[in-house]
């Protein structure tokens, strides 16, 4: 602390002094963690495999940053409605064309390809989904996820359907899931695709 009886000049100069330091050390701390981090990255040392899980630490991180940022981007979203019959019938195909295999139906326990997966996405025969965020997500894919972006193939009205569907999801027996399946349109732009390759592969 400043001497009372120094010239307020030279107590200018000593704060002056003091804040230089801290923003010094500050600087040098910050630089030190980024090449610390940077070693670290390029190292390999972190094992990035599926069955290797992130620690406590850095999944409440990833997590965090992924919710957040979908919430952030989610929030504007127009919601059409979701209760109309036809919307949540073809919402039914689009969901066992796409779907199923990460994120279940009812009285389907897991699947060869959902139990390689990390992180497990969410077993939507059982969770309630936010519509914006469902719909956001199916767009745009996560990063770094087996989540893929469905907006490439799929309109909006499309992908609405399937959170139309899902919503309705957690409510249904085995039975009738397979029922509305069965009924559903099929998903065009799937069997387009596969057609395409088929074709390409010929």
């Amino acid at each position: 602390m400043a001497d009372p009886s120094m010239p307020r000049s030279h107590r200018s100069t000593t704060i002056k002094d003091r804040l230089r330091r801290h923003i010094a050390g500050f600087a040098i701390v910050t630089a030190l963690t980024a090449v610390g981090l940077a070693i670290f990255v390029y190292s390999g040392l972190y094992n990035i495999g599926a069955d290797d899980h992130h620690n406590k630490l850095v999944f409440a991180v990833l997590q965090t940053l992924r919710d957040r940022s979908i919430q952030f981007r989610a929030t504007s979203l127009d919601v059409p409605n979701l209760d109309d019959p036809t919307l949540v019938l073809k919402g039914a195909g689009q969901y066992a064309a796409m779907c199923v295999e990460c994120h279940l139906a009812p009285g389907m326990a897991n699947s060869e390809l959902r139990r390689g997966m990390y992180p497990l996405p969410p077993d939507l025969s059982t969770t309630r989904v936010n519509p914006r965020i469902a719909f956001w997500t199916i767009k745009h894919g996560i990063e770094m996820s087996a989540m893929p972006a469905w907006g490439y193939s799929h309109d909006d009205p499309t992908i609405w359907s399937m959170v139309a569907f899902m919503r309705r999801l957690p409510e249904m027996s085995p039975e009738q899931y397979k029922t509305i399946v069965a009924m559903a349109p099929p998903d065009d732009d799937m069997q387009m695709e596969r057609s395409s390759g088929d074709a390409h592969h010929d």
